[in-house]
């Protein structure tokens, strides 16, 4: 059993994914961790000297490889992940995986975001709130296409961690 958590940066997959696969006894495996690990930089430090296509690239190469592992685990994507290359295909064509979009509205995202700015290179020279949130409303609106083939929606706001993960387990076949 493999789980992939997608959504938009902010969404919760990290700590919704610590607790699932806590819960399941299996591991969690961060996607640009693995990505920071394999580069041994940074996820600023590759956008910065190399760029956001090769990020791509080699997201896109550690997914592949992380996707054939044989073990269980749940796995939190980063927030562009699907939308790029056939990433969303794979996903959906690779055995015993079951994707879930964690769905979060555009106010919780925004605030979330707002204080995590500095430390997420592709919204880190957003000035002004006003600017911040029309960022996120356009990448939804981009992005939706490919957070909506995930095999499950769970809807995140005004939810703590653990009653996600409650839904999560609840839905899961």
């Amino acid at each position: 059993m493999k789980i992939i958590l997608i959504g938009y940066m902010g969404s919760g997959k990290s700590s919704v994914g610590k607790a699932l696969a806590t819960y399941l006894s299996v591991k969690f495996l961060d996607l640009d961790a693995a990505i920071c690990a394999e580069e041994n930089k940074t996820i600023p430090e590759i956008f910065s000297t190399n760029g956001e296509i090769y990020f791509r690239r080699k997201e896109a190469e550690v997914l592949k490889k992380l996707l054939e592992r044989e073990e269980s685990y749940v796995l939190s994507l980063g927030g562009g992940t699907p939308c790029y290359g056939k990433n969303m295909q794979l996903i959906k064509d690779t055995a015993s995986v079951t994707s879930i979009y964690l769905k979060t509205g555009l106010l919780q995202l925004k605030e979330r975001l707002i204080v995590e700015k500095d430390s997420r290179p592709l919204i880190q020279d957003l000035k002004t709130p006003e600017v911040l949130e029309d960022y996120i409303r356009k990448h939804l609106f981009e992005r939706t296409f490919y957070y909506n083939q995930s095999d499950l929606t769970v809807l995140i706001d005004g939810k703590s961690v653990e009653e996600v993960v409650h839904t999560v387990l609840e839905n899961l076949d």
